[in-house]
């Protein structure tokens, strides 16, 4: 059975108040935050196991690295990997991003072509800026319509022999919207064989991934977007393309042999995964994944959707009030402004003076915002924690901003 007060029991941070009310946290598209279970286990790492992994004999660095390698194994389920060696552990879906962009370096040249969507994270767009300025190769933007919605017939018309990497995102950050990536990811198959990178940010926290099925060559994500520590993150890729691409960082861990003649790499996963990891938060990060099955993606799925169409009901009976991709299909975001309101962070401050945290601003996403001739927007974004007393008094909150700012 689904209890949300079970569930909010594990969070200690939501029994506080912030400027004298209950804290209503709902700025879970920037970052969710940690079940007790999760903490419990990033602190016994550091009181229990704290020593580096892989690389010492004694019993502290096996039983680290047995923890960790466990935590592995848990993400390769959770995405459905066929390798635990696909799983490459970063500190982010931005690391996971630059990486790719890096490693591919060799594969392009002059005049080569990159698709990428006007719904991206900055994330999503500057690695792949900086390639081609290493490379000579072209951006290609697929365009979005008055809904936010991607043109998917301007996608057919980018797809070329020229195209030789499509990185999308699968849920907008800034808006919720759900992109179809199944489709996008078989017309590229179909017509190109460039590679297929997907940003899984905003959608690994919220919907069971397989990427087996999706049949992606990269599919990344954050930690702490999903109830893990920061600083961590996955970069999953299939095991032929890891293998023929370069590392990323040189350093300890990622070698087999090395000398001042010549080095060679280790084999995956740590050809990818040069230096001191983060033990720690990457054994939390299989902790955070525990959590989630407890649950069960179906339940976090379902009520979070609930959550979000509760909140567009409820925010659309306030006059003057703009839904930012309000007819697409969207998970866990929100994505608002108040008509004669033009400061989304006066919105954001006079939430805040209720205990209600929001973003405000552009999201890192400013061609959306340049889309829409706006600054940025408000945004309230849920986790399996959020309830409906809390869209209440989200709503509530913002009739009293709209009242004090028109």
């Amino acid at each position: 059975m689904f209890d949300i007060q079970e569930i909010r029991s594990q969070f200690s941070i939501l029994d506080r108040e912030v400027n004298g009310k209950p804290l209503v946290y709902l700025d879970n598209a920037a970052t969710s935050q940690k079940p007790n279970s999760v903490l419990e286990v990033c602190h016994a790492y550091y009181t229990e196991l704290n020593a580096n992994v892989h690389r010492g004999i004694h019993t502290l660095s096996q039983l680290a690295t047995e923890e960790m390698e466990l935590s592995r194994r848990k993400i390769q389920k959770f995405i459905n990997a066929e390798h635990d060696f696909e799983v490459i552990f970063t500190k982010g879906t931005t690391e996971g991003l630059n990486l790719i962009a890096y490693i591919l370096t060799q594969k392009l040249q002059k005049d080569d072509e990159i698709i990428i969507s006007y719904l991206e994270h900055h994330s999503n767009i500057v690695p792949w800026q900086m390639l081609c300025e290493r490379t000579g190769a072209k951006l290609r933007v697929i365009p979005i319509d008055e809904n936010g919605i991607l043109q998917m017939d301007h996608f057919d018309q980018l797809l070329s022999e020229k195209t030789k990497v499509v990185s999308v995102n699968q849920v907008s950050n800034a808006l919720g919207i759900v992109n179809p990536i199944e489709e996008i990811i078989a017309k590229t198959r179909k017509n190109t064989d460039a590679y297929v990178v997907i940003d899984g940010a905003q959608s690994a926290p919220h919907f069971n991934i397989d990427v087996q099925k999706m049949d992606c060559d990269f599919f990344v994500f954050s930690g702490h977007k999903m109830y893990a520590p920061m600083g961590t993150g996955i970069l999953y890729g299939k095991r032929e393309i890891l293998e023929a691409l370069p590392p990323f960082h040189g350093g300890g861990e990622m070698i087999a042999t090395c000398s001042f003649e010549g080095t060679t790499y280790a084999g995956l996963p740590f050809k990818y995964e040069a230096g001191t990891p983060n033990v720690g938060g990457n054994i939390a990060l299989g902790a955070a994944v525990d959590f989630m099955h407890k649950i069960g993606h179906t339940h976090i799925q379902n009520h979070e959707n609930a959550l979000l169409e509760y909140a567009q009901r409820q925010l659309l009976e306030i006059d003057g009030i703009k839904i930012y991709g309000e007819k697409a299909n969207r998970t866990g975001v929100v994505s608002f402004n108040l008509e004669g309101v033009g400061i989304a962070s006066d919105v954001g401050m006079i939430l805040d003076k209720m205990g209600i945290a929001v973003r405000t601003g552009h999201h890192c996403t400013q061609p959306i915002m340049n889309f829409f001739n706006i600054a940025g927007t408000v945004r309230a974004s849920f986790a399996v924690y959020n309830t409906f007393e809390e869209i209440d008094a989200l709503v509530e909150g913002v009739k009293k901003a709209q009242r004090m700012l028109s």
